[in-house]
């Protein structure tokens, strides 16, 4: 008498598919990042109250639950996007680390509106800041990665009194133009050139940073 296979050994060319089993690690890399590519476009044209776990798994071509799997809430889903998209801006500590003290502002402010500038950095940037100054949520979650990622970065770097201050009050100075100029979009300062406007912050910004 022949046996029988066990019923968990494949017998056809359609029994791999249905196996279930933990992805690929280049599978789960390329669904992550169409993720949060379709994240960030959501979050860019809808804003953070009308954009859905629903509607970012659509857009991605994937099941709610690998999202879910994936990020886990929709506010975790942002804080993701909001890391992969502000790559470049965490970068800044850097600036300070390239030279001596007295020359920072510029290269801080010139590194900063070099991303804000750059087309490709500027639309993933401009979906997270209108999400934050229009819902608290996202915006707490947008304080978290700049406070985090960015200024204790550089206020350790500083080695200086009230470094944590300082770079709050420099943050702020380059934030608040940067959504007059590209949120907002106030004129003059939204045609102004790039160059004028970092020869005006710079010294404002070294100031925050190393006056006594």
């Amino acid at each position: 008498m022949t046996e029988r296979p066990p019923a968990d050994t494949d017998t056809g060319p359609g029994t791999s598919a249905r196996r279930r089993g933990r992805p690929k690690r280049a599978e789960s890399a390329d669904t992550r990042d169409r993720i949060l590519t379709a994240a960030r476009d959501e979050f860019s044209e809808r804003g953070y109250e009308k954009t859905s776990v629903r509607g970012i798994a659509k857009a991605a071509g994937v099941d709610s639950a690998l999202v879910h799997h994936y990020f886990g809430t929709k506010e975790q889903v942002f804080e993701a996007a909001i890391t992969q998209s502000f790559g470049p801006a965490l970068q800044a500590p850097k600036a300070i680390e390239e030279g001596p003290l007295d020359g920072v502002g510029e290269r801080l402010a010139r590194f900063f509106f070099g991303v804000w500038e750059n087309p490709a950095t500027r639309a993933p940037l401009l979906a997270i800041v209108r999400s934050a100054v229009t819902n608290e949520t996202a915006a707490a979650v947008f304080r978290r990665i700049v406070a985090t990622q960015v200024l204790r970065r550089i206020a350790v770097r500083l080695e200086l009194p009230d470094a944590e201050l300082r770079a709050e009050l420099a943050a702020a100075q380059l934030v608040g133009t940067a959504i007059l100029r590209y949120v907002i979009k106030v004129e003059p300062l939204a045609s102004a050139d790039p160059e004028q406007i970092i020869a005006r912050l710079a010294p404002v910004v070294q100031g925050h940073l190393t006056d006594p």
